[in-house]
């Protein structure tokens, strides 16, 4: 007869022995410890106090391994899926790791801060430049759209190139370009006008990538439910980008001189390329180091896109065919009006209307970017937290988009009253916090009606916002000399914001359509 020994006695064995006593066993080699993400199960593998046959030793063995694997993997998953910091902890060492899709999205974050701050470098620079070369108000417009004029040409080809080979490999050669082009830029301005403008196109023609990439990397890389928040985050980035660029460049300019900020930002590029390189992949199943609950996690949270064939080329006329595509491009448009009028104009606004200095023009408009950036993560949480309570993707993007069209229309009208620097400065601020709620509605609706072409379909549309950037942003020069004032611009503005947001709740949908 088999005996069970506990401490220095013996008992028979029998059913309720054996019961108790695997009872008092678990509880004597189960111990319980108090982790960052509650109470991790600790296994003392000590079988001395235990005499069972080598069968029944073994099986035991294994269950409470299982047991213990299992509670890991779920405790892992479940601190990954809240965005937690996960990872384990040994007896000599604590090691902590964040989930991988984060250190993707943080990466495309820095990069779409560096890829606006280029941008602004121009808009604050232009100031003295004018001054310099004697630049007239519509040259000025000239001169800020020529960035614009390379732009609109790269949409529709890196939106193509990113469907076929993924975002990493074109946005790490877009950033690589763009950064030789902003460095380029003070020696191209001393040598004549016609190598500033080129130069300036080149810049466009290497930052039409970024946006196509930023779309479809991160739709890979988070499940439909985290989406929202982790574009709100890349573009919480690129409007940062704004403040940076508008808050170092006139410093840089006091004591460097004009190229000081163009040297300072194309090498911050060129070092976040080597870190790109380096950690991020195209897709979370080619990364070697995400963990496997969290590829889980992020697999059961998307639909199935295929990438396109080689030779294989989008099908244009069938896009242009649904009328959401149309939303998606008139959408885009009026953001893109409203958005370039707003960035390229702002400085030269405040120093006109106000008679304000160059860097107080830049303290002034650098405050509602920085509002915007954090608006576009609450945006994005809502539209989230909107989609997990059970509303349909239709009706969220038809709301948020709804909030980034009527409240900017708002507030731009309200600005047309300003009689100080600082009421002018809320009104804008109010402007952009709610466009940045567009980042949860047309944006974001390319991968909801067309994933497997929401590149090329992305490039399109940006192509047609940034042929409507170039006119508002000419046009705002040629009726600031014209007329003298902004009023009546952004009053036709506001008016493009009301028609454009009705047009959109018509049409739009959340459901596939490509």
């Amino acid at each position: 007869m088999e005996a069970v020994k506990l401490g220095n006695k013996f008992h028979p064995h029998s059913s309720y022995t054996n019961s108790s006593s695997f009872s008092n066993t678990h509880f004597g080699l189960i111990k319980f410890r108090k982790t960052h993400i509650g109470f991790e199960p600790k296994i003392q593998k000590k079988w001395t106090s235990l005499s069972l046959s080598g069968g029944e030793r073994l099986k035991e063995e294994i269950f409470l391994e299982k047991k213990q694997r299992d509670f890991s993997v779920k405790c892992t998953a479940e601190g990954i899926e809240r965005g937690l910091l996960v990872g384990g902890r040994s007896d000599e060492e604590s090691e902590f790791v964040v989930a991988e899709r984060f250190k993707v999205v943080a990466l495309m974050a820095c990069v779409m801060c560096l890829c606006n701050a280029d941008r602004v470098v121009m808009s604050v620079a232009i100031v003295p430049l004018a001054a310099k070369y004697g630049w007239s108000s519509s040259f000025l417009g000239i001169v800020q759209s020529s960035f614009l004029w390379g732009y609109i040409f790269s949409s529709v080809i890196g939106g193509a190139l990113v469907d076929k080979y993924g975002g990493k490999k074109v946005i790490a050669w877009g950033a690589a370009l763009w950064s030789l082009a902003t460095l380029l830029t003070p020696w191209a301005a001393n040598h004549s006008t016609i190598s500033l403008l080129a130069i300036r196109a080149f810049f466009g023609l290497a930052e039409g990538v970024a946006l196509p990439s930023m779309n479809t990397l991160l739709s890979r890389w988070f499940p439909s439910h985290e989406r929202a928040t982790a574009v709100g985050i890349s573009m919480g980035g690129f409007h940062l980008g704004n403040v940076v660029g508008l808050v170092l460049t006139p410093l840089f300019m006091s004591s460097v001189g004009i190229s000081g900020p163009f040297i300072l930002f194309s090498s911050l590029g060129l070092l976040w390329l080597t870190t790109w390189i380096n950690r991020v992949t195209n897709d979370p199943q080619e990364s070697n180091s995400i963990t496997k609950a969290e590829l889980r996690l992020i697999q059961a949270g998307k639909s199935d896109s295929p990438p396109l064939k080689k030779g294989e080329l989008p099908p244009l006329r069938l896009l242009l065919s649904k009328m959401p595509t149309w939303a998606i491009i008139f959408a885009n448009v009026t953001n893109n009006w409203g958005y370039f009028v707003l960035l390229s104009w702002m400085p030269v606004y405040f120093k006109t209307v106000f008679n304000v200095n160059l860097k107080q023009a830049a303290w002034f408009s650098a405050v509602p970017w920085g509002t915007m950036a954090f608006s576009g993560y609450v945006a994005g949480a809502a539209s989230d937290f909107l989609i997990k309570a059970g509303y349909s993707l239709t009706f969220v993007r038809k709301v948020m988009q709804s909030i980034g069209f009527i409240g900017p229309g708002v507030s731009l009208l309200c600005l047309n009253y300003a009689k100080t620097p600082e009421v002018a400065a809320v009104m804008i601020t109010i402007a952009l916090s709610f466009s940045s709620f567009s980042q949860a509605g047309f944006l974001l609706n390319m991968q909801d009606i067309a994933p497997q072409y929401a590149g090329f379909l992305h490039g399109i549309s940006n192509s047609a916002g940034t042929l409507a950037a170039i006119i508002s942003t000419i046009g705002t020069g040629f009726f600031v000399q014209w007329l003298g004032s902004f009023q009546a611009f952004l009053t036709l503005t506001a008016c493009l914001y009301f028609v454009t947001a009705i047009f959109w709740n018509i049409y739009a949908t959340g459901e596939r359509v490509f």
